[in-house]
């Protein structure tokens, strides 16, 4: 564990202690979205920015791994699925941590759903794939949202605080899912977790400085960091709003 412990420290920022990983690994989902063409120019774009990670599927890990930066880390993403899956809340595990060690990760990332009725198959996968990583000394950031046909509320606060509950119960080393808007119940869970909390961006919004208003309630109930795709790369300018969240999170 002592390789998964040095590789998770390098994810958090010296001096604020905080984490901004930049999400790019949309495209097998969601399709071309706006901006994934500019992917080579966002790339080039961390290395002079105060990014901790960045998250690509393997197929694109292995055209950028040489590019980013080696101070930074690369989370290569184990999970896959498509829009247009029946029912779209399914994911599989379409990568092993040995095959993303050989690309060069520096840990791993896996997403599952709660609240539907592939959800033990997703959990079974995060407790596998959790172990496998950590033989190699990778750390596992789990994304999980409660989504299916279970759940009514998305960002009801009890299912929220259930995602960061349930990552931690079952070993990950970093958890990602959405702020609930709740700061009392999200704190509590925060607390409560022995695995850092990350805030997931979730779809574009359309009023970005509501969104870094959001990052920024979040943040003050002690998440650990970010981790954002498409409310940075959507956008025309991706990397000024890129600066404007890390602003925000590490409060520069």
């Amino acid at each position: 564990m002592i390789g998964t412990l040095r590789r998770l420290a390098k994810l958090f920022d010296a001096d604020s202690s905080k984490s901004v990983i930049l999400a790019l690994d949309h495209g097998a989902r969601e399709g071309m979205l706006p901006g994934l063409s500019r992917m080579p120019l966002i790339v080039d774009g961390l290395t002079t920015r105060r990014v901790q990670g960045v998250v690509l599927n393997k197929g694109f890990a292995r055209v950028h791994t040489m590019e980013i930066p080696l101070e930074m880390t690369m989370l290569v993403q184990l999970s896959g699925g498509t829009k247009h899956g029946e029912p779209s809340y399914s994911t599989a595990v379409v990568c092993t941590p040995s095959e993303a060690c050989r690309l060069g990760a520096d840990a791993v990332g896996l997403h599952l759903n709660i609240g539907n009725e592939y959800e033990d198959r997703m959990l079974a996968d995060l407790g596998q794939i959790t172990d496998e990583a950590h033989q190699l000394g990778l750390p596992a950031l789990a994304t999980i949202l409660p989504r299916g046909r279970n759940v009514v509320n998305e960002l009801d606060p009890s299912l929220i605080a259930h995602c960061i509950r349930v990552g931690a119960e079952l070993g990950a080393d970093l958890v990602c899912t959405p702020y609930s808007g709740h700061a009392a119940s999200f704190g509590e869970a925060v607390d409560a977790s022995p695995a850092p909390v990350l805030v997931a961006g979730g779809p574009a919004q359309p009023d970005f400085e509501s969104f870094l208003a959001m990052l920024g309630e979040a943040m003050a109930t002690g998440a650990a960091g970010v981790c954002i795709g498409r409310n940075i790369f959507e956008h025309g300018e991706p990397l000024a709003r890129l600066d404007a969240v890390i602003e925000v999170v590490h409060k520069v």
